[in-house]
C-alpha cells in the first residue's frame, strides 16, 4: 500500500450543485423516453374511442366502419379482457373500458389498433356508439344536493367551534371556489407493451408509478405479477399526472397486445389526453370565522367539497391532505371542518403537484386576507397574530405537534429582506395617485407536511452495485421525472462509498429490480429512495472497510473512503485497487439498502396522528399589477426564503422552487378549465387552455433558501422540494386580492380562483 498522499482530497458530492444527470443528453436530443424506444418488429398501434356523452347507458358499440379503413387490425372492448374488468384500485370503481354505462365525455370505450399511428387514431373516430343520455352531474353543488359521493364524508373538529364564533367580537362568512389544473407534462402519456416467451410481458411506461402498472396489468390480464415487467427510465414531466393515469394507457397496450399477440403502443393524442385523464381537483368552499380586533381567530367553520370525477382514483388521500393542510402555518383553537368527496360526471380527478395540500392551503390564506380587510389590518401582522408558536399553539387540529416551527424567524427574514413595509407603503401612495393601474403585494407562508398520508408507502428500497473496476451503479424503486432524483441519489450513494460523483450511474427503474415500489410522489423521492441507497452502499462499503483491516491490522472504523481512495493508518491505495483485491478474496461488492419513515401514524378514520415525519416550510412575497379597464394582471416581482435543509444539489432545489411557483402562478391565474353544460371540456388544447409562459417570469425574482439543516434525521439533513414551493404561489392570489381591494376598500372581494382577466374584472365591478 502506498505511502498517505498529502494532497489527498475529502471533496463530497453532496452539498454541491452538480448538474441534473440527463442534462446533456437531454440538450443534444440523446435522452430517451418511452416513443424514442426502438420498436420490434410488428408494433402494431391504439388510439381509444371516447364517449361523447356526460353520462349515459352503452347500448350498443358498432366496429364495422372502423375495422374496414385500412391498417386497422381489430379494436379491443370491455368483452375482450381475460382478467378482471375492473382496474385494480383501492375502491376498485372505475372499469378499464366502460362495460354498460358511460361516465363521462372522452370515457375510454375501448382501442382501436392498426398499422400506423394516424390509422388508428382516424378509425377510432369511425367507431359508432349507441348511447342513451342520462342526465349528468357536473358541479359539486349538484353532487352535495343528490348525496353523490365517490367516498363517505368526513368530518374533523377540534374544541367548540359553534361556540367559539357565538362569542367572537367579529364574525365573516364567505364561499368561494378554485379550480383545477391540467398537468401539460410535455412528454404525453405512453405506453409500449411487448408480449414475451411464456405468457410473460415487457412494458415500458412513463409513469411515477411501476409498481402499480405492474399489478394493474397483471390483475387486467389475469396473470401474477412476477409475470410483468415494468420499466420507465425517464418521463418528460409528470407532476402527479403519472401517479395512476399512466396505469390506463398501459393496460390498454397490454390488452390489445394480449388479444393480437403482437408488440402494441399507446401514445396519447394531446387533445384525448385532455379529454381522458383526471386534473387536479377542483375544490368550493364555504367558511364563518370569528376573530378579535387584532385578527387573531377565534373560531372557524369550514366547508371543502372536492370534485372528484366518476371515480375514485386517489381522491381519499388527495381530500384528506387538503383537510391537513386547512392550518397551513396557523393554530386553530376551535374549528369544525367537513370535507366531501363528490361524485360528478367528468374525468376522474388524479393527483397533482401538492396532491390536496394546495387546496387547503389556499382556504385558510383566503380567510385571512378576507379578515384583514375587513378589520383595515396588514394581512401580514394577521398572518403572523395566527402563526403556530408557544407552547400552548403548537398541535396542529389532527393532533400532531409542530416540533420544528421556523414560521417566525422565517417570515420576519422574508419580510426584512424583500422591504414589504416600505413596498407595501409606496404600493399605497401608487395606488391613490393612478387610476387605472393598481398594484397589491402579499407576503404568505407555507407550512407543509412530507410523507405519504397512506403510511405504509413510505418505504422504499434500493440496489448498490460495485463493478471491478470500481464503477458502481444504483438502482432504486424512484423515477426520474426530470426533477433531479436518480442525481441526488447518486451524489449521496458516491459520498458513501468515496467514490467521484462521475463513477456513479443510477438507471432505469425496474420492478425486476426494486419490488413493490412506492410511487414517486408526495416530494418523497429522495427522502425514501436517497436513504435507501445510502444503506445499500453503506454495507458494500462496510464490507471493504472489514475487508482492508483484517488485512491492515487496523481497526474498520479507522478506514477512510474518500475522494476516489482508501485511507488507513498503515497508507493509501486507489478505491479501485480495493475493489479489485476484495473480489478476488470472494467479498460480495453488491448489497441492497430498504427504508421506512419512523414516527409516523394516524387514524384514517378520524384524521387524527403523526401523518408526517416533518414540515418544510417556506413563505413569499409576491407584488403584481392589474388594470382596471380589463381585468389583466401581472406578477411584478417575487422574493422567496424557502426551507430546503441542507441542500443535497442546490441548483436542482433552485430549479424545483422557481418551477413550483411558476407552477402555482398558473394555477391561480390563468389556467382555467372550463366544461360546458354538456360536460365537454372546451379548454382541451393549448389554443384555449393557457400555461405560463417565459414572458409570465417576473424579471424580479429572488429566492433564497432557509440556513438550518432538518431537525429530523433525513438523508444528509435535507428536505423535500418537490411540492411545497408550489403553495408559495398563493402569494400571487392574494396579491391580485389586495389589488381588487384598493379600489373598493370598504367592500369583501368575491372572487373564484384561477384570477383570470374575466374574473378580476367582473370582482372590479361587482
Amino acid at each position: 500500500m502506498n505511502a498517505p498522499d498529502p494532497l489527498f482530497k475529502s471533496a463530497t458530492a453532496a452539498g454541491l450543485s452538480h448538474p441534473h444527470e440527463s442534462a446533456r443528453a437531454q440538450v443534444a436530443g440523446a435522452a430517451h423516453y418511452v416513443d424514442d424506444i426502438p420498436e420490434i418488429k410488428g408494433t402494431l398501434y391504439a388510439a381509444p374511442i371516447l364517449s361523447p356523452v356526460a353520462h349515459g347507458r352503452l347500448k350498443g358499440v358498432d366496429t364495422r366502419a372502423a375495422l374496414a379503413m385500412p391498417g386497422v387490425r381489430d379494436v379491443i372492448l370491455a368483452r375482450d379482457i381475460p382478467g378482471d374488468p375492473i382496474l385494480a384500485t383501492f375502491s376498485h370503481d372505475e372499469p378499464i373500458f366502460a362495460i354498460d354505462k358511460v361516465e363521462h365525455v372522452g370515457q375510454v370505450v375501448g382501442v382501436v389498433v392498426a398499422e400506423t399511428v394516424m390509422q388508428a387514431r382516424r378509425a377510432a373516430r369511425k367507431v359508432g356508439l349507441d348511447i342513451a343520455e342520462l342526465p349528468a352531474i357536473l358541479s359539486v353543488q349538484q353532487a352535495i344536493a343528490a348525496e353523490s359521493f365517490v367516498l363517505p364524508p368526513v368530518h374533523v373538529k377540534r374544541g367548540d367551534a359553534a361556540g367559539a364564533l357565538a362569542r367572537a367580537p367579529h364574525r365573516l362568512k364567505g364561499r368561494f371556489e378554485v379550480g383545477g389544473q391540467e398537468h401539460f407534462y410535455l412528454e404525453g402519456q405512453v405506453a409500449y407493451a411487448l408480449p414475451l416467451e411464456q405468457n410473460q410481458w415487457w412494458v415500458y411506461s412513463s409513469t411515477q408509478h411501476p409498481g402499480e402498472i405492474q399489478h394493474w396489468v397483471a390483475h387486467a390480464l389475469g396473470l401474477e405479477n412476477h409475470a410483468v415487467r415494468v420499466e420507465c427510465r425517464r418521463m418528460g414531466g409528470g407532476f402527479g399526472g403519472k401517479e395512476t393515469q399512466s396505469g390506463h394507457m398501459a393496460v390498454w397496450s397490454a390488452l390489445a397486445a394480449h388479444k393480437l399477440k403482437r408488440p402494441v403502443k399507446l401514445r396519447m393524442d394531446r387533445d384525448d389526453d385532455f379529454m381522458v385523464t383526471g386534473k387536479r381537483h377542483p375544490f368550493a368552499y364555504e367558511y364563518e370565522a370569528g376573530f378579535d380586533d387584532d385578527g387573531l381567530l377565534c373560531g372557524l367553520s369550514l366547508m371543502l367539497a372536492a370534485n372528484c370525477g366518476f371515480s375514485a382514483d386517489l381522491s381519499g388521500p388527495v381530500a384528506d391532505r387538503a383537510v391537513f393542510h386547512s392550518d397551513n402555518a396557523y393554530f386553530l383553537e376551535d374549528v369544525d371542518i367537513v370535507s366531501y368527496r363528490c361524485k360528478t360526471h367528468t374525468q376522474s380527478h388524479t393527483a397533482f403537484r401538492g396532491f390536496g395540500g394546495p387546496q387547503g392551503v389556499i382556504a385558510i390564506e383566503t380567510i385571512l386576507g378576507d379578515v384583514a380587510r375587513q378589520l383595515g389590518l396588514d394581512p401580514l401582522d394577521v398572518r403572523k397574530r395566527n402563526l403556530y408558536g408557544i407552547e400552548d399553539r403548537n398541535t396542529t387540529h389532527y393532533q400532531m405537534k409542530v416540533e420544528d416551527n421556523i414560521l417566525d424567524p422565517l417570515l420576519s427574514q422574508l419580510e426584512h429582506s424583500s422591504d414589504y413595509r416600505a413596498r407595501r407603503a409606496a404600493i399605497a401612495d401608487w395606488n391613490r395617485a393612478s387610476p387605472v393601474i393598481k398594484r397589491g403585494i402579499a407576503l404568505t407562508p407555507v407550512k407543509f407536511g412530507i410523507s405519504f398520508t397512506a403510511t405504509f408507502f413510505n418505504q422504499a428500497g434500493a440496489l448498490v452495485h460495485v463493478y471491478t473496476d470500481g464503477s458502481v451503479q444504483v438502482n432504486h424503486g424512484g423515477t426520474e421525472m426530470g426533477q433531479g432524483l436518480n442525481t441526488k441519489v447518486a451524489q449521496i450513494v458516491a459520498d458513501e462509498l468515496g467514490v467521484p460523483l462521475d463513477r456513479v450511474l443510477a438507471t432505469a427503474s425496474d420492478t425486476s429490480k426494486v419490488p413493490n415500489a412506492s410511487a414517486t410522489a408526495a416530494s418523497s423521492g429522495t427522502d425514501l429512495n436517497g436513504r435507501a441507497a445510502q444503506f445499500a452502499a453503506r454495507q458494500v462499503r462496510e464490507r471493504l472497510a472489514r475487508f482492508v483491516a483484517d488485512r491492515q491490522g487496523c481497526p474498520p472504523d479507522s478506514v477512510v473512503f474518500a475522494g476516489g481512495q482508501v485511507v488507513t493508518p498503515q497508507g493509501t491505495q486507489s478505491f479501485e485497487q480495493v475493489v479489485d483485491e476484495a473480489y478476488h478474496a470472494r467479498v460480495q461488492l453488491w448489497s441492497d439498502g430498504f427504508y421506512k419513515t419512523p414516527k409516523i401514524h394516524y387514524d384514517k378514520h378520524t384524521l387524527s396522528g403523526r401523518p408526517f415525519y416533518y414540515f418544510a416550510y417556506g413563505a413569499a412575497c409576491t407584488e403584481v399589477a392589474i388594470d382596471t379597464l380589463t381585468g389583466e394582471s401581472r406578477v411584478l416581482k417575487v422574493d422567496i426564503l424557502h426551507d430546503v435543509g441542507r441542500s443535497i444539489n442546490p441548483a436542482i432545489d433552485l430549479g424545483q422552487v422557481e418551477g413550483g411557483f411558476v407552477q402555482g402562478m398558473g394555477w391561480l391565474t390563468t389556467e382555467q378549465l372550463v366544461w360546458n353544460a354538456k360536460g365537454h371540456l372546451s379548454t382541451h388544447a393549448p389554443s384555449t387552455y393557457k400555461i405560463p409562459t417565459t414572458g409570465d417570469i417576473p424579471r424580479h425574482f429572488k429566492v433564497d433558501f432557509w440556513h438550518e439543516p432538518n431537525r429530523e434525521d433525513n438523508v444528509f439533513g435535507s428536505k423535500a422540494v418537490g411540492e411545497p414551493p408550489f403553495m408559495l404561489a398563493i402569494s400571487c392570489w392574494e396579491a391580485i386580492r389586495e389589488a381588487v381591494a384598493s379600489t373598493r376598500p370598504d367592500q369583501a372581494v368575491a372572487m373564484d380562483a384561477p384570477a383570470t382577466a374575466e374574473r378580476v374584472l367582473a370582482a372590479l365591478n361587482a
